[in-house]
């Protein structure tokens, strides 16, 4: 037996019996509309947990003596402070570290080591080609 379809009840369920029914919600928020002005109120969150401990600029000070010591002891300490001062330049730049500024001075005094020591080298030989050492 099939029964007419009701315009009310496009899905065919049978109408609760009785006279309980269930009270309406309203109208909920949903997308595009606020919260009443007596909604919930906003607490500012809790900061998220912190990074690991950022490194001194211990290796930056020590790239600075070595490119220090490399103009007056040899050119491979030199070498050294630049690769170290490379090295801590990088980590700061990541924000790993500090010494960003000690760091950019030693790759300078290190780069400018190697070309005095350059220079005293060359000089020494022409002195001593021409007879002078």
């Amino acid at each position: 037996m099939t029964y007419p379809q009701d315009p009310n009840n496009p899905y065919g369920q049978q109408p609760p019996s009785g006279g309980y029914q269930q009270p309406g919600y309203g109208q909920q928020p949903g997308y595009g509309q606020q919260y009443p002005s007596g909604g919930y109120p906003q607490y500012p969150g809790y900061p998220g947990m912190p990074g690991p401990p950022r490194e001194g600029s211990g290796l930056a000070v020590g790239a600075l003596v070595c490119s220090i010591l490399g103009i007056f002891l040899c050119f491979l300490v030199g070498i050294a402070g630049i690769i170290m001062g490379h090295i801590a330049h990088g980590k700061a730049k990541r924000g790993e570290a500090d010494g960003q500024g000690i760091a950019m001075a030693a790759i300078v005094v290190g780069y400018a080591g190697i070309v005095l020591n350059i220079g005293f080298v060359v000089l020494g030989f022409t002195l001593g080609y021409l007879g002078y050492a």
